[in-house]
């Protein structure tokens, strides 16, 4: 179940209920458990192979965007001003830039 409340905490409950999930083939994913939760979601669970080139060059351009968003994010320092004076810490900003991405 700790692996439930994660995907509750981190992916359903901040983003919605994804179309898929494009997951290695450990055993939290494959189990019949997760394999009827996904049904119920409505959720497609894909396997990805290793070293699959297409895998790959996906996760490496997803954490390429993400790099890049989080340094615009930090180039302004720990604290910034925004256009209304508000001042704000760029960390307390992730969750914005998350669902943004997502």
């Amino acid at each position: 179940m700790d692996t439930a409340l994660l995907v509750w905490n981190n992916i359903i409950s901040t983003c919605g209920v994804p179309k898929i999930i494009i997951s290695d083939r450990d055993q939290k994913f494959t189990s019949e458990f997760w394999t009827n939760f996904y049904d119920m979601l409505g959720t497609k669970l894909a396997f990805s192979t290793y070293y699959h080139p297409q895998t790959d060059a996906l996760a490496k351009r997803m954490l390429q965007t993400m790099e890049d968003i989080l340094r615009r994010f930090y180039s302004y320092g720990m604290e910034y001003k925004d256009h209304e004076g508000y001042t704000h810490d760029w960390v307390t900003l992730l969750p914005a830039v998350q669902l943004a991405y997502n």
